[in-house]
């Protein structure tokens, strides 16, 4: 790569971006991705590739025949992005992490600070297979552990839908062996899965707990002071310090999770609590063991 190329300009910054994490985590890029994703042209899409090739990375991508695109080389090396799968992870989510540009600019920006965590390791390997039996509706045989059964086992999924809970991605699927639909983290699996030529029998229309909505009630926790309590639904814009949050059944475990609330127990301080959930009976989950099978969802 030539440093003569710095600074690059922030609109083909963005382009050349797309084309590399499109390349090395869904293994097949066309003009089309960037057309579609830009309102730019076939030729100006040809363009930007051609100019990645020759003047940042010659040996990132080769053009296969057979696919009609461009796929990763074995030497395949990022260089406007890191290959951090939370890279792709931030296109499916319509985010678009900017803050290592924003070092350069000299626009009178304030100072500010993104505070990072750890996401979990997503194999490309894995998330090009669980893209492509997605996209095409196929069945996907894979090797997943859990913290409940830790060593892995072969298991066909039928997947339907990718889901961020936060620092961590699951595909809702359904599982053959259970004979139900479940959420699989993607860094559980032990390895690459493969996608099968057998179509899907199950889709998102037969995801019962997909298809429901909920609606669940938050209100600050009823063990701190009025004033204290006032506090939290200013922070939240809650009215009569309750906050009505509608979400996919199979989605309420996350939701709780990030507000900090568990259904079946909670924090003794509650000034950490500072949440608490007010109708758990109204959210269709029957027992406290179905409950808390539901709060552990994805983390089997």
């Amino acid at each position: 790569m030539k440093k003569t190329d710095w600074p690059i300009r922030w609109d083909l910054l963005l382009r050349y971006r797309l084309i590399e994490t499109i390349a090395l985590w869904e293994g097949r890029l066309t003009t089309n991705h960037i057309c579609h994703s830009f309102g730019i042209g076939r030729q100006q899409a040809s363009k930007d590739i051609n100019t990645y090739l020759r003047e940042l990375a010659p040996d990132n991508l080769v053009y296969d025949r057979h696919l009609k695109g461009y796929v990763p080389s074995s030497d395949f090396q990022p260089v406007v992005t890191r290959g951090h799968v939370e890279e792709y992870l931030d296109l499916l989510a319509r985010q678009q992490n900017l803050s290592s540009t924003f070092e350069a600019l000299e626009v009178g920006l304030p100072g500010s600070q993104v505070v990072d965590t750890p996401n979990r390791v997503v194999a490309p390997e894995t998330m090009r297979a669980v893209v492509a039996a997605t996209r095409t509706g196929r069945q996907l045989q894979a090797s997943y552990a859990s913290l409940s059964r830790p060593e892995a086992i072969e298991d066909v999924l039928e997947p339907h839908t990718l889901v961020c809970t936060g620092n961590n991605w699951h595909l809702r699927a359904w599982c053959n062996s259970s004979r139900e639909f479940r959420d699989f983290a993607l860094s559980r699996f032990h390895s690459a899965p493969t996608v099968l030529r057998q179509k899907a029998r199950h889709n998102s229309e037969q995801d019962d707990d997909w298809n429901r909505s909920v609606v669940m009630v938050i209100s600050p926790d009823h063990r701190l002071t009025e004033a204290q309590q006032n506090i939290i639904a200013l922070d939240y814009g809650m009215e009569n310090n309750r906050l009505d949050i509608e979400t996919r059944a199979a989605l309420t475990p996350y939701v709780l999770s990030r507000l900090g609330i568990t259904l079946d127990s909670r924090h003794p301080d509650p000034l950490v609590q500072q949440l608490e959930l007010t109708n758990p009976d109204h959210l269709g989950f029957g027992s406290k063991r179905e409950r808390a099978l539901k709060a552990a969802a994805g983390l089997r």
